[in-house]
């Protein structure tokens, strides 16, 4: 491998540990690991406040009736301080998604990373799901939330996430064609499933 950069792009369902998994993976690979520190990222690069970010992450929709008010910034030379858009969040966010990648190995998590990096060295991307009662389990334990809110939980957060990642990729979120592996942590656990992934990458990326 001639870059010794890696990427690795983490998509998963919600309540399928997927966070945890991405963590692991950085660990393993001394990687960054990018979360919800994109969006102080992205807020940082924009000049935007971050609660701008932090509202519309992973989902369309809520630029349409927040951006009627006047949006904060941070400095009146920023070049999108006219054009404040959903496209343009995309675009700051996808900026600090790339310069992240540039400097050092990355584990992102979610964000249509994949996408934004398609045309990157070393990048593998991964998709993870889990079976329903699993995925409730967790959102219950997380959320300390009750059983059938714990599956509206669930099936609103994904609509809007999938809904995000089919607009700006032109792929369909959760489908094994839109990713390099797929893998149900319900199965054997999210340490397991780390493990097989980990030896996955390596493979794929002819890393032993």
């Amino acid at each position: 491998m001639l870059n010794n950069k890696i990427i690795i792009n983490v998509g998963r369902q919600l309540g399928s540990g997927g966070h945890d998994i991405a963590r692991m993976l950085a660990m393993d690979f001394n990687a960054k690991y990018y979360d919800k520190e994109l969006l102080n990222l992205a807020a940082k690069e924009s000049g935007f406040c971050e609660k701008f970010f932090e509202q519309n992450d992973e989902q369309r929709g809520f630029l349409r009736t927040l951006f009627h008010l006047h949006a904060p910034h941070m400095g009146d030379n920023n070049m999108y301080s006219n054009d404040f858009s959903q496209e343009n969040l995309f675009k700051f966010q996808s900026d600090a998604i790339r310069k992240a990648a540039q400097e050092s190995s990355c584990v992102f998590v979610g964000r249509c990373a994949d996408y934004v990096l398609r045309d990157y060295p070393n990048v593998v991307n991964v998709f993870v799901t889990a079976d329903m009662d699993f995925r409730i389990d967790q959102v219950m334990h997380k959320q300390n939330i009750g059983r059938e809110e714990a599956r509206k939980f669930i099936e609103n957060g994904e609509s809007k996430r999938a809904a995000y990642y089919n607009y700006y990729t032109g792929k369909k979120w959760g489908h094994a064609s839109s990713y390099d592996f797929c893998i149900d942590s319900s199965k054997l656990g999210l340490q397991a499933t780390e493990h097989i992934i980990a030896d996955f990458i390596r493979k794929y990326l002819d890393l032993d």
